[in-house]
């Protein structure tokens, strides 16, 4: 088997439905930029709100994609 190198970058992800949304959506967009994506691990979850009412449900990400250069 030949030897891979990955790297790894940190995303947030935003949305006003869900958590899960916010994973996809931050997912999603560095699929349209990165190739080989292989791990998103979710590390963090949190809100974002205004006079106490949530506005956005965000989902911070790792994210592991195969190292060309």
């Amino acid at each position: 088997m030949a030897e891979s190198v990955y790297k790894v970058i940190e995303l947030i992800g935003t949305s006003t439905d869900s958590w899960e949304m916010a994973a996809k959506s931050a997912v999603d967009r560095a699929a349209k930029s990165l190739r080989d994506l292989r791990v998103a691990e979710v590390v963090e979850l949190d809100l974002q709100m205004n006079d106490g009412k949530i506005e956005a449900y965000r989902a911070k990400l790792k994210v592991s994609f195969k190292f060309e250069g």
